[in-house]
């Protein structure tokens, strides 16, 4: 059973977990535009999943979330490979990115880049590799 103190992070830490994943989420979609992107929002989820992983436990975190962050971390780095190597088929630099408007349905006249699926790689990439340290520390002590 838990303590009053455990009870009270693990209460305190839904609300905490949602705002900080919630901002991680702004931060991405501006990541482009503005300072942001992959890199800090996965920073921020990886260090919202390690408040759950301190307030609950380890075994809590995997069960609620049963992802092999290596596989993540190995799909992340694929995305951004793929997403880098694009542009040589259409005879442009590595890395060079593309970026168009678009009419979408309930969003109107959008403007989507190819720098968003690139940061999608990052910062799967850097969730991957995050929790996968996070977790590996964990476990041995």
């Amino acid at each position: 059973m838990p303590r009053g103190s455990d009870i009270f992070l693990q209460n305190i830490s839904k609300i905490v977990v949602f705002i900080v994943l919630a901002f991680a989420l702004y931060l991405f979609f501006t990541g482009h535009g503005s300072p942001g992107g992959g890199f800090i929002a996965g920073l921020m989820s990886a260090g919202a999943l390690l408040l759950l992983a301190l307030a609950y436990d380890i075994e809590t975190v995997r069960k609620v979330i049963p992802f092999d962050f290596k596989l993540i971390t190995a799909l992340g780095l694929l995305i951004a490979l793929c997403t880098g190597t694009g542009a040589l088929f259409f005879g442009e630099p590595f890395l060079k990115h593309a970026f168009g408007y678009f009419q979408l349905p309930l969003l109107g006249k959008t403007e989507l880049h190819t720098a968003l699926i690139f940061d999608l790689g990052v910062y799967l990439a850097v969730v991957g590799v995050t929790m996968t340290i996070l977790l590996t520390i964990g476990e041995d002590s």
